[in-house]
């Protein structure tokens, strides 16, 4: 994402603040507006390839009930300029543990200070990173036909070939704008599970198709999005989603991968991949290669009727409607794992052999 200069996010903060402070003066009742941060307030934009925020808002005044939260959301943003002026950063573990300090505003629990913390980043419209949070989790692991160019802490140039970590891989860092690529690979392959990655990993597959892969670790983190895409521009190489077929696989990492989402609409238009298709797993593939499957939980099945009903992008494409409604009438879930009933070596060999020939046929 292009990096807003840190004056002007430290500003935004500054303004807001003495907004705040200057209605107390009048004896005027302070509000702070946040967009709303779901599917219900996005549409998909086919032509630009991701969802866009609607104009709905939550506006918080201060009243008694709301005193607490309003507070909270103040010493977040105390502490997003503190850490800017000092040009220093905090984990959001340790946001939530710095909160100890603040006596009644303090969280309870993370999940309500990474909350707080969401809301000032769609107050302001700008990423977490800017506000001088960082996430705990790592971005992803990539293997293969690419070269990163990195500095280290003085500022010294760095190669990275991703093709010398062995039986490992180099792991992507949170901040991935800095970085500088190159690269002679055909296509990008990304991966849901870390043991398919290390199963292609393996085989050599990178090698033997002149490929990126990159292991996602489940629901890709905000820095292997936007990793991906600044791969996907840098590079014009096809981008290939390869989960498990699953409601959770199809929405929850391709959906997001591809076109963002609800929770973070306000950034979609820089962490999302638009030229990505999905590989598989899919229905048809259960059918096709005769996978062992596992029953459709509940959750599954909410999950998927919901997507049908409110997910801006399975409504506009017929193909995913078509696809979803066979999951459920077949009533089965698939891991990308369930290759391995044919073979260890079947995936590599067989199944996206097939696949890549007939890219044509892949679900939008």
């Amino acid at each position: 994402m292009p990096p807003t200069k840190q004056p002007a996010v430290k500003e935004k903060i500054e303004n807001n603040a003495k907004n705040v402070y200057d209605k107390i003066l009048k004896r005027q009742k302070p509000t702070m507006s946040t967009p709303i941060r779901s599917l219900s307030n996005v549409k998909y934009h086919a032509k630009k390839g991701y969802f866009e925020m609607l104009g709905k808002v939550k506006k918080r005044t201060l009243t008694v009930g709301t005193v607490k939260t309003f507070a909270q959301t103040l010493k977040m943003m105390a502490l997003s300029k503190e850490l800017i002026e000092k040009d220093d950063m905090a984990t959001k573990r340790e946001a939530y543990y710095i909160s100890k300090n603040w006596g009644k505003a303090g969280f309870a629990e993370q999940p309500e200070s990474d909350t707080i913390m969401d809301d000032v980043e769609a107050m302001f419209g700008v990423n977490r990173e800017q506000l001088k949070f960082v996430p705990e989790e790592k971005g992803g692991d990539i293997a293969g036909k690419l070269v990163v160019i990195d500095k280290d802490s003085r500022g010294k140039k760095l190669r990275i070939d991703c093709t010398k970590f062995g039986s490992g891989a180099y792991s992507i860092p949170t901040d991935v704008e800095h970085l500088k690529f190159e690269s002679k690979a055909k296509f990008l392959l990304a991966i849901e599970t870390a043991g398919m990655f290390q199963r292609l990993v393996k085989y050599d597959y990178w090698r033997k198709t002149n490929c990126i892969l990159i292991s996602m670790g489940g629901v890709p983190t905000r820095a292997c999005r936007r990793f991906i895409r600044r791969l996907s521009d840098s590079l014009k190489i096809p981008v290939y989603a390869f989960v498990d077929g699953d409601p959770y696989g199809y929405f929850n990492i391709y959906r997001t991968l591809k076109v963002g989402s609800g929770n973070a609409a306000h950034l979609n238009e820089f962490f999302c991949v638009p030229k990505a298709r999905f590989l598989g797993v899919t229905p048809q593939d259960v059918i096709d290669y005769k996978l062992p499957t596992h029953p459709l939980k509940e959750v599954d099945i909410k999950r998927a009727k919901d997507a049908l009903k409110n997910d801006p992008f399975v409504k506009h494409h017929k193909q995913w409607q078509a696809s979803i409604n066979q999951m459920l009438k077949m009533g089965v879930r698939v891991e990308q794992q369930a290759f391995a009933k044919h073979g260890l070596d079947y995936v590599v060999n067989k199944y996206l052999p097939y696949k890549l020939k007939n890219i044509s046929k892949f679900l939008p």
